[in-house]
């Protein structure tokens, strides 16, 4: 499972669980959060799992955006080789995103 969709979440997972083990995880209903790898790991860290509607992707849309506006406009543009790289890139588009960046919403 490792390097696939399913293998990162598991990962993502086990790592943020090594961190703090919360009373309720909560996911859309994508397959790698269906899975029965990853609810399992999940019950056995006697975490409550709550899954969001069908439909309930629009609750995302905003984030979702912002994520794409990053990617396209910074990620993408740039080889971040390392985390310090990474981080630099990152925050420096945050800080122009937010201070500087017409948004056509706000004219």
């Amino acid at each position: 499972m490792t390097g696939t969709i399913f293998g990162y979440s598991i990962e993502a997972l086990e790592a943020a669980l090594r961190r703090s083990v919360p009373k309720i995880f909560n996911a859309d209903q994508g397959s790698q959060f269906t899975s029965i790898a990853f609810t399992d790991r999940i019950r056995v860290a006697g975490v409550r799992c709550s899954m969001d509607g069908r439909g309930r992707y629009l609750d995302n849309i905003f984030i979702e955006r912002l994520w794409r506006s990053l990617k396209y406009e910074a990620v993408y543009l740039r080889e971040l080789s390392d985390r310090h790289t990474a981080e630099r890139v990152i925050g420096d588009w945050f800080r122009f995103y937010n201070q500087a960046r017409p948004h056509s919403s706000l004219d």
